[in-house]
């Protein structure tokens, strides 16, 4: 009954947990750009009893063995980077990344952060930066006299100025891609960095031999977050945090009454 106790207390543990991630997934349903998480559970320490592959007799052996678990924990979180909707917006600084890739950041510490959200701006210099004010890398700027900016699918930037009819180029914006995104180390803001897991980046042009997407100009990216289904599984967890909570009262008034018959 104490082993009950533990095991259902860690189910209970590890569902709060699941229901934290949900809440964090539904809070940013509406952040451009944003990759749900999906927590993933391991069992716990299992204590043999009577072992598998035991010997019973001279010539025999256990087939199955008797062993009791310890309960769940939540082993990780991983991040799904499925693609999200598309929303025109009709801002040329708007960019959304057709396939896999990240746009580079640089931010204030020197350091390159990684995102899938394509919404910047321009700051006081004519600089394409991010809602916070890091700038997109490589640099891309932008006079103040430019009377339009087309962005191409492959990341090339342009400009027409007043009096002008040819179009002048700006740069050409690079993507980022990794060999295990769901490795990345999310910091807020939408950023992410690179660590051991997720690997090194592999910097190319959009629609190159990288393999990272094409640009879309004008549009965002939704949050790949469903209502629906994080609703769904708010439900399934609900139920058993209220599963193991019953075992938990279960086995206290089996412990009751075991008292009582001592007593």
């Amino acid at each position: 009954m104490i082993r009950a106790l533990y095991s259902a207390g860690s189910g209970m543990t590890a569902q709060q947990m699941n229901v934290d991630n949900i809440a964090n997934n539904l809070a940013n349903a509406n952040t451009a750009g944003f990759k749900m998480r999906r927590t993933q559970f391991q069992d716990l320490l299992y204590q043999n009893i009577v072992e598998p592959g035991a010997a019973a007799g001279s010539q025999t052996t256990v087939a199955a063995g008797l062993q009791l678990g310890l309960g769940a924990r939540p082993a990780a979180n991983e991040v799904i980077f499925t693609q999200g909707d598309f929303q025109e917006t009709d801002n040329p600084l708007d960019l959304v990344i057709q396939g896999s890739g990240f746009f580079q950041i640089h931010q204030a510490n020197g350091q390159l952060a990684y995102t899938r959200s394509g919404a910047f701006q321009l700051d006081r210099n004519g600089n394409v930066v991010t809602q916070d004010g890091n700038m997109l890398e490589p640099q891309i700027t932008i006079p103040p006299q430019a009377q339009s900016i087309t962005i191409a699918t492959d990341g090339t930037v342009s400009y027409s100025l007043p009096g002008q009819t040819a179009a002048q180029t700006a740069g050409q914006i690079q993507l980022a891609n990794f060999a295990n995104p769901a490795g990345l180390n999310s910091i807020g803001h939408n950023l992410f960095l690179p660590t051991d897991a997720s690997g090194d980046p592999t910097v190319g042009a959009p629609g190159g031999q990288e393999g990272v997407g094409t640009l879309q100009q004008g549009y965002l990216e939704s949050s790949n977050v469903s209502v629906v289904e994080e609703f769904i599984n708010l439900i399934v967890s609900q139920r058993s945090y209220e599963a193991n909570s019953k075992v938990v009262k279960a086995a206290d008034e089996m412990y009751q009454q075991v008292n009582q018959v001592v007593s």
